[in-house]
């Protein structure tokens, strides 16, 4: 989280980069990359739900790129005017699917999560996985049933933790997100019915420096853009 959001200025060779937390690893390594291929350029990530992300540039934060991992949020972003429009492109998909902690019985299918207790889900009104996850669990016809079960958790890298600590029985987070602690959780299970996972990113109207926002966007869909975001498991739409 950047302090001072309020009143920070994104100076000539400055970029400000906010990112959804399933981001977090594949955007730190494209930082790195981006960095040594623009001398001069001081590239600052900040990683969170993309619910918090938007708010924070309603508020002024100081963004020159906004990737979020929902059509929904970049849509409201572009309503308020905060990014670019013909800056928008989709960039990579992920998968939603149900972790439990590693060596717990798995279950083979969405009915079975009425064996659990907690149940781990990023909040709906703030994290992109967690309306996923209320989509997929609706289609089942589990949502109502399983409802006083669900521990909310206020990114999806929170609900990763919750999991991989083991306070919960089961959590739905993301296909790259399970990747990052395959030595602490198991995936059970592909969550099927919900909106495709579909991630889009535009250069913002809240910072100062369009022209390298720009150059990251096009960067992310380079091939050695795509090649960092593929070894994290993420695909190309």
């Amino acid at each position: 989280m950047w302090l001072g959001l309020g009143c920070a200025t994104a100076q000539a060779e400055e970029l400000f980069v906010s990112g959804a937390a399933s981001l977090t690893n594949a955007f730190g390594e494209i930082k790195t990359l981006f960095e040594k291929a623009h001398p001069g350029v001081t590239v600052h990530t900040n990683f969170a739900a993309s619910n918090p992300l938007l708010k924070q540039m309603q508020e002024g934060a100081p963004v020159d790129v906004f990737a979020s991992a929902d059509q929904e949020t970049m849509d409201k972003a572009g309503k308020a005017g905060l990014i670019d429009p013909a800056t928008r492109r989709d960039f990579v998909c992920n998968k939603l699917v149900l972790i439990v902690p590693k060596g717990s019985r798995k279950p083979s299918e969405m009915s079975q999560l009425s064996d659990c207790q907690r149940i781990a889900i990023g909040n709906p009104d703030s994290v992109p996985a967690g309306r996923y996850a209320r989509e997929s669990l609706t289609h089942a016809g589990l949502w109502d049933t399983l409802s006083s079960r669900f521990i909310m958790g206020n990114s999806v890298r929170q609900v990763l933790d919750y999991v991989a600590r083991g306070e919960v029985d089961a959590g739905f987070v993301y296909a790259t997100d399970a990747r990052q602690m395959a030595d602490k959780v198991d995936v059970a299970l592909v969550a099927g019915g919900h909106k495709p996972v579909l991630y889009p990113v535009a250069v913002a109207t809240t910072g100062k420096n369009a022209a390298q926002g720009k150059a990251f966007v096009d960067f992310l869909l380079s091939p050695e853009g795509e090649a960092v975001l593929s070894r994290y498991g993420f695909s190309r739409p």
